[in-house]
């Protein structure tokens, strides 16, 4: 599954009395698939999945699945102290369609996460796993690191495909990218180098119009020259094979270009939450090759989202996600509202910034 782009890691709505604003999610995620974004993570830590019922993460997993449009990977957020608890809910996962599982490192049992813990977690949720699996790492609220030999070597097996790296450690960063360089993996994408989801698959399949026939690329686009490459065409779908190998992904918005500089393929932002397009377009112009207008967007974006994300967390991103016109809403408690200064002071932060 390619993996390139920007995924906003979305909140989980409430009502002032802390119920799930199942309508308002809807809403939202209906919103983002209109975005340029990549994809959509939903029970992500921004989405406050460790705050929610079973029965909860369940339904919230399955409303954002049945609102968003089909051309955009849907990511869940799967995991759970146990690797036996995090399986059942990819199988869920799975069942929805979506089409990743993104499991948190357990990290409660602290002096007990030794290498060995988490290559058996891990490469035990993968061997079982109906969906492809992203590591995600969050020191900053687990406070435990997987060191990077250990996500280099969990690399290896074919069902792990990527890392969320929410540290904000460019030399970790580098250091995964060059240690899993060596690994060639292809993902089926579109003509115009996008992801292809089973759900688009499924759709086009109902096409019968080219019968799903595997045609050149000169065919179809009505050229005499020769060409070895080739396309399979579904319905009205054309996909060919691009290689992606281990993909990793970062979750510091005030970090993306760098990031991205250095090897990264995408980003996981709580920051795209309320600021996708401003997220994207940095994406864009080191895709385009513009490093210095990339820098520039950088530079526009770094206060806010250092401040939004790094220094309110998740009501922060929720207020933001008021100020660009989406719903944000209450978090539930341990989260205290903001208050009027702090309100103010985000409200100077993200004036220009796109939704």
């Amino acid at each position: 599954m390619l993996l390139h782009g920007i995924f906003p890691p979305i909140t989980t709505p409430f009502y002032p009395d802390g119920n799930v604003y199942y309508k308002k999610l809807e809403a939202n995620v209906e919103r983002y698939s209109r975005t340029p974004s990549a994809g959509i993570v939903v029970q992500g830590s921004t989405g406050e999945a460790i705050l929610l019922s079973d029965h909860e993460r369940r339904d919230v997993l399955k409303i954002a699945m049945a609102a968003a449009a089909p051309n955009k990977v849907m990511i869940a957020g799967t995991g759970i102290e146990s690797a036996h608890e995090t399986l059942k809910l990819t199988e869920y996962a799975a069942e929805l369609g979506y089409d990743a599982a993104m499991v948190r490192t357990p990290h409660y049992y602290k002096k007990q996460m030794l290498p060995a813990n988490i290559l058996a977690f891990y490469r035990t949720v993968a061997d079982r796993s109906p969906l492809p699996v992203l590591i995600y790492n969050f020191p900053g609220a687990t406070g435990y690191d997987i060191p990077a030999d250990v996500v280099v070597e969990l690399a290896g097996h074919p069902n792990i495909i990527a890392i969320k790296e929410s540290s904000g450690n460019l030399e970790k960063v580098k250091k995964m990218v060059d240690g899993t360089r060596h690994l060639k993996r292809s993902a089926t994408v579109t003509e115009t180098f996008d992801a292809v989801t089973p759900r688009m698959l499924k759709a086009a399949a109902a096409d019968t119009s080219n019968g799903g026939q595997l045609v050149s690329v000169e065919t179809l686009a009505g050229a005499g020259k020769p060409s070895s490459a080739a396309v399979t065409a579904v319905g009205k779908l054309k996909t060919r094979q691009k290689e992606v190998g281990f993909q990793v992904m970062v979750g510091a918005a005030h970090q993306l270009e760098p990031s991205l500089a250095m090897g990264a393929v995408g980003a996981i932002l709580a920051f795209a939450c309320p600021a996708p397009m401003a997220c994207y377009e940095i994406y864009a112009a080191l895709k385009e090759g513009d490093t210095a207008l990339a820098r520039e967007k950088q530079e526009r974006v770094k206060l806010a989202a250092q401040h939004v994300v790094g220094d309110l967390g998740v009501p922060g991103v929720k207020y933001a996600m008021e100020i660009n016109g989406y719903y944000g809403g209450p978090s539930r408690l341990p989260f205290l509202p903001l208050s009027a200064d702090q309100k103010s002071e985000m409200e100077k932060l993200m004036a220009g910034i796109k939704s």
